[in-house]
């Protein structure tokens, strides 16, 4: 891959409203002259665009999809953001990744209801149809945690991306979900704080001040956001999908954390990226078989202790 590939895959994702070269370019020497003359100022620049998700228009299948759902907005921390749900039955929260929706993950929805499942999504603050300009990490978390608080028990989780990751650290949090599955999650949050200051060519002193406004802003230090720590047992059965090929988050960070979690799963797939891996048949089969397996495995459970007992 060539660095102008490289950097334009990097700023459709990353880096709001910045889709040109020459963008790019204007965007870094205003950073360095910035820099030269006021780090903290740049550094409260650099966070802001930091935390601002790009926007991309819904699709006319997302729009479909949500015109056959149960939508209920909810405020979260004082925010609003929107949620839809689909079908009865035990819950499945969907989380998208950053500048996603949660309909992004559209393609799970028809598979679980069919088999018995309700399905709940929703779009994170600043994202989608929820209103809002800024959204941090600590956002996602407290709204997957809010979401699930309000659903009720929740069977299972399928996260993406960004997504994935504040499912894992709400499940440390306490968060409790019979499943997780997890798509292309990143391992470490501070290597995407780091990944967007080489980007925009932020110099060393600006970045670090940009990284403490950050911490600050999650209220915690950036060790305790490194999903490969060793637990002691894990929150929930496990089950990673994430492409040998992705070129946003590699596969390496889905190694790493499978090995961090007591009896994880890990299919590494070929061709999907980082993207089509929602879409793909195989991993929406084999998500929804695991879900239904540890939903058979949690009915089971009780029984069992009770004729041990």
């Amino acid at each position: 891959m060539t660095d102008r590939e490289f950097l334009t895959m990097e700023i459709s994702t990353t880096v709001r409203s910045f889709r040109e070269p020459a963008s790019l370019r204007l965007l870094r020497a205003g950073h360095r002259a910035l820099s030269a003359v006021a780090r903290e100022t740049a550094a409260a620049r650099a966070e802001r665009l930091f935390l601002t998700p790009p926007r991309p228009r819904r699709p006319a299948w997302e729009v479909e999809l949500l015109a056959r759902a149960e939508a209920r907005p909810m405020r979260v921390g004082g925010r609003r953001i929107e949620t839809w749900t689909w079908g009865t039955g035990p819950s499945v929260l969907l989380v998208h990744g950053w500048g996603g929706r949660g309909t992004q993950l559209g393609a799970f929805i028809a598979p679980l209801v069919a088999h018995g499942f309700s399905v709940v999504t929703f779009d994170a603050p600043g994202h989608g149809a929820s209103p809002a300009r800024l959204c941090s990490l600590q956002d996602f978390i407290r709204a997957v945690s809010a979401v699930a608080e309000d659903t009720g028990p929740l069977a299972g989780f399928i996260g993406h991306s960004l997504g994935a990751a504040a499912g894992v650290l709400a499940l440390r949090g306490g968060l409790r979900a019979g499943a997780a599955v997890l798509l292309a999650p990143p391992a470490n949050p501070e290597e995407l704080a780091g990944k967007f200051a080489n980007l925009c060519r932020i110099s060393g002193p600006v970045r670090d001040s940009m990284k403490i406004r950050l911490a600050a802003r999650h209220g915690v230090a950036w060790e305790t956001l490194r999903l490969y720590e060793p637990a002691p047992q894990a929150p929930a059965p496990l089950l990673i999908f994430h492409d040998h090929r992705d070129l946003k988050v590699p596969a390496r960070n889905a190694r790493v954390l499978a090995a961090a979690w007591p009896g994880a799963s890990l299919v590494l797939t070929r061709g999907l990226g980082h993207h089509k891996i929602l879409r793909s048949p195989e991993v929406v089969s084999g998500a929804v078989s695991f879900l239904r397996q540890c939903r058979s495995q949690a009915r089971r459970t009780p029984a069992s202790a009770a004729q041990i007992a």
